[in-house]
């Protein structure tokens, strides 16, 4: 692997800068991704809470996305020994990060709207 870019090479440098970019992307891209992230933000949930959260997301869905983000590092699932057998899902540490990124997001949707809304484009 090859030497490790920081945040400022990533930044003035093009290639780097759109490398960056897609591997992000590719993490939490999709209709379900981040409402799925947003969901564990402040604490564990359960397969069904996710399911009740998260309107119009069908089971099949919901579980091919939540092994997506196991395999990206992003959810950690626990499954503990009970009957019936309970499985909870958890943001990793690096995932908890993206909780700053959602809240520019946020941010920015409720700016965007507003503008967008009150048709002053500028």
């Amino acid at each position: 692997m090859g030497k490790k870019v920081t945040f400022s090479e990533a930044k003035s440098c093009p290639i780097q800068f759109v490398l960056a970019l897609n591997d992000t992307l590719n993490v939490i891209t999709g209709k379900w991704k981040l409402p799925i992230i947003g969901t564990m933000l402040f604490n564990k949930k359960r397969f069904s809470e996710i399911q009740k959260i998260i309107p119009k997301i069908t089971p099949r869905m919901l579980s091919k996305e939540l092994k997506d983000l196991e395999m990206n590092g992003i959810v950690k699932r626990t499954v503990f020994d009970t009957v019936p057998v309970t499985v909870e899902y958890e943001l990793t540490d690096s995932a908890k990060a993206l909780g700053k990124v959602l809240d520019k997001m946020l941010e920015w949707g409720l700016q965007h709207r507003e503008t967008t809304l009150s048709g002053s484009n500028d």
